[in-house]
């Protein structure tokens, strides 16, 4: 299955089994959220998402 990213407009290849609400990093260093919308696959990219690394 594939998806275009909407930030760099590469093509993204996704699992089989991805499944809506799923997180997935692109190689152009964004971090993407799957949503199915009348069965078509759509990327969106997540903004204010930052890592505390246990802090």
């Amino acid at each position: 299955m594939k998806a275009v990213c909407p930030v760099c407009k590469l093509e993204v290849a996704l699992p089989d089994d991805v499944v809506e609400g799923e997180v997935i990093e692109h190689d152009c260093g964004v971090v993407l959220e799957v949503k199915v919308s009348n069965g078509k696959v759509e990327l969106k990219a997540l903004e204010g998402i930052l890592e505390d690394w246990g802090e």
